[in-house]
């Protein structure tokens, strides 16, 4: 997957990371995901009245009926079972490379998704690590993109906030982390304060990066 994701990378353009998930945090933040309660929750319940209808004497009449309904109605049940049982198919079509103008990331399960965020539509860069992720020693990248927009009679500016791209549990996660958020201030920065008011090694966003790594 990860030979498949250099296919969209530019000829001008420089790896400087190229990785996946580490495989057991993968496997275990897929299990132990938000859903899971809820889903213990509703099957519990739908057990329950299964089988107080069966131990009521009802079970025969009604399950003409009541077994389609339950397993219709038991339906969060089936999505998180069928997300547990393709965690492997979605880890194998899961990647990241860094590049030195954007980041690449591919994932999904029976289709594939490929997804792209340069460094100058990034403006923050934080470092998570969750449960799992100190567990299993690895940690989280996590970018934001932001997008300043006209709203209102007044035509107000306003900044809007938009999800980047989440390099998710790598190991070398302090090297990516430094990586990203230097290749982010540096070329954000670069358009913020474009031409001349810029170094003279860069003298405007539209020359050529040329900050060392």
């Amino acid at each position: 997957m990860v030979n498949e994701l250099k296919l969209l990378i530019g000829e001008d353009e420089k790896i400087i990371y190229a990785g996946k998930p580490n495989k057991k945090c993968f496997i275990f933040e897929s299990i132990f995901n938000p859903l899971l309660p809820f889903a213990l929750l509703w099957g519990l319940i739908d057990f329950g009245v299964l089988g107080a209808a069966v131990s009521s004497g009802q079970g025969k009449e009604l399950s003409f009926f009541m077994v389609p309904f339950m397993l219709l109605h038991m339906m969060p049940v089936w999505l998180y079972l069928g997300g547990a049982l393709l965690i492997i198919r979605r880890y194998n079509n899961t990647s990241y490379i860094v590049t030195d103008k954007a980041i690449y990331a591919s994932e999904g399960v029976f289709s594939k998704r490929f997804k792209v965020k340069p460094f100058a539509e990034l403006s923050h860069v934080e470092l998570h690590r969750g449960i799992f992720d100190q567990w299993f020693n690895v940690g989280d990248v996590v970018t934001t993109s932001n997008q300043v927009g006209s709203v209102g009679a007044g035509g107000a500016a306003r900044t809007f906030s938009h999800a980047g791209i989440t390099i998710n549990s790598i190991s070398n996660y302090i090297e990516v982390y430094n990586i990203v958020k230097k290749l982010q201030q540096d070329i954000y920065t670069d358009i913020m304060y474009p031409n001349d008011l810029r170094p003279k090694g860069n003298h405007g966003y539209q020359t050529k990066y040329n900050a060392k790594l």
